[in-house]
């Protein structure tokens, strides 16, 4: 059993729930302030949806990463990762793929279910279940297949769409079955600084992605260009989320509470000084799990913010 909680990778989890939380607390302030009901029951399956979609990812790119000996390679952490290490065979790992994708689909359409069959709003169960199909298939797909597209340098265009557009924007829909194009700025931050986790990763596992031909962005771009990508990526989060909630007049209405997640600029401010300062690729790996729970953290103040005062 511990083995398999290792393979899951716990501390990817809270970067996970960001996109979640953001969208559906957004939701929630609106409906709210329009004198309607918010569904709790949506929000606690659409988090265990994701949870499931996160420990897919992480099966499915421990066994794709194994059986291609990419992780053989890594002189990190990564080399501790079950299928490569032995402690889980390629075909359990396969099986638990093949199970959490079952688990993930049939969890999404109860969601779904959830969601809009109360109002019979056929259409959009249908499109979200093909939404749903989409972010197995690209959990699934990042690291498993003949062409995967982490593999291609791809992983970051993916990661900013299903972390940070599909997340924030499609959570806000489910329950208020509308979507205002606002929804893009918190949603462009939750998928920046998912994509700024992913690009720390790649950025540390560059020399060995190198020699197993896995040409991910970071690779493509070299470590110095990545640490530049990497600052931007961190630099315009909090500013797309005070863009946010100057457009709906926060500010004007003197709801000034709506702003305690800019305290995090000093905590981020320090974060990307201490990344710039890394010469050595093995030095940034205790950073993936800060930018995530930063991640975390700004969904959760925003949610806060908007909610709670």
């Amino acid at each position: 059993m511990t083995d398999w909680i290792q393979a899951a990778r716990l501390r990817t989890l809270p970067l996970s729930l960001s996109g979640i939380i953001m969208g559906s607390f957004i939701a929630r302030w609106r409906i709210l302030e329009n004198g309607g009901t918010w569904d709790w029951r949506i929000f606690a399956m659409a988090m265990l949806v994701t949870l499931l979609y996160q420990v897919l990812s992480n099966f499915a790119n421990d066994y794709g990463d194994g059986v291609k000996g990419t992780d053989k390679l890594r002189a990190n952490e990564a080399e501790q990762r079950a299928v490569a290490s032995g402690r889980i065979t390629a075909n359990q790992m396969k099986n638990a793929v093949i199970l959490f994708a079952v688990l993930s689909l049939i969890a999404t359409v109860a969601l779904l279910y959830l969601a809009f069959f109360k109002e019979n709003l056929m259409n959009e169960f249908y499109i979200f279940v093909g939404l749903g199909i989409a972010c197995i298939l690209a959990a699934i797909g990042y690291t498993v297949g003949k062409k995967p597209y982490g593999y291609m340098g791809l992983g970051d265009v993916f990661v900013f769409i299903f972390f940070g557009l599909v997340s924030v924007c499609g959570s806000y829909f489910l329950f208020t079955k509308t979507f205002h194009w606002d929804m893009l700025l918190p949603a462009t931050a939750i998928g920046m600084l998912s994509a700024a986790v992913l690009n720390l990763n790649n950025m540390r596992d560059i020399e060995s992605d190198a020699l197993s031909g896995k040409k991910t962005l970071a690779l493509r771009l070299g470590f110095k260009k990545a640490m530049v990508y990497e600052v931007i990526l961190l630099q315009l989060p909090l500013i797309l989320i005070l863009v946010f909630m100057m457009m709906n007049g926060l500010h004007t209405e003197r709801k000034y509470y709506a702003f305690i997640f800019f305290i995090l600029m000093f905590p981020m401010t320090g974060l990307r000084r201490k990344i710039m300062l890394v010469k050595e690729p093995s030095e940034l790996d205790p950073f993936l799990k800060q930018v995530g729970i930063m991640t975390l953290m700004m969904a959760v103040l925003v949610a806060f913010g908007l909610n709670y005062f």
